[in-house]
């Protein structure tokens, strides 16, 4: 049986990052009373999150009756700018993440099993049956409508606040300069 760090609901759950742009580490961290849990992750990984939730609550919205249960904006008051808590100990890498609606509860239902080689599957593999093992433990995070709307606003911001990204590439810009690769490895200059 794996290991479930298990909030129903959280006092906070929230995406953060420890480090400079360019160089941080992203954590989902989910909180109740003394208890802290840390999960690292990817930047795509907390973009894609969020993005899902949002989505899933206007999914939910769109139902007969789901407008009374879920807000379309975070509640005031309930935007999270607060850092991290410490310490910062991470569980595990986040792998795979499953996103469901519990209609019963009114809850936003949030899995995250760790990262595995197992759970990597190459090309020429896609067409076998192949069954990942049990994990050892996961996150599991039940949230209100309200706060998930709430993690999605600060989850957003969170991701923005990263290295601004070039006009014509899209790729990360660095403090010390950038090369464009559409600019086949030249350093674009403003017109005079």
């Amino acid at each position: 049986m794996p290991l479930v760090h298990s909030f129903d609901p959280p006092e906070r759950f929230v995406a953060g990052t420890v480090g400079e742009p360019g160089q941080r580490t992203f954590f989902l961290q989910a909180r109740e009373g003394a208890r802290l849990v840390s999960v690292a992750l990817e930047k795509q990984q907390v973009a894609a999150l969020a993005e899902r939730v949002d989505e899933l609550l206007d999914e939910v919205m769109s139902t007969d009756g789901g407008a009374a249960v879920v807000p379309a904006m975070a509640p005031l008051g309930s935007a999270d700018n607060s850092p991290l808590d410490q310490p910062i100990e991470e569980e595990f890498r986040a792998g795979t993440m499953t996103l469901s609606w519990d209609p019963d509860d009114a809850r936003v239902v949030i899995e995250v099993f760790p990262f595995t080689e197992a759970a990597v599957v190459s090309p020429d593999q896609l067409d076998e049956e192949l069954t990942e093992p049990e994990p050892e433990e996961l996150l599991l995070v039940r949230l209100t409508p309200g706060a998930a709307r709430a993690f999605v606003q600060r989850a957003e911001r969170v991701v923005g606040a990263g290295r601004p990204a070039c006009p014509f590439c899209g790729l990360p810009v660095d403090p010390e300069g950038h090369l464009c690769v559409r600019a086949n490895g030249f350093k674009r200059r403003d017109p005079v």
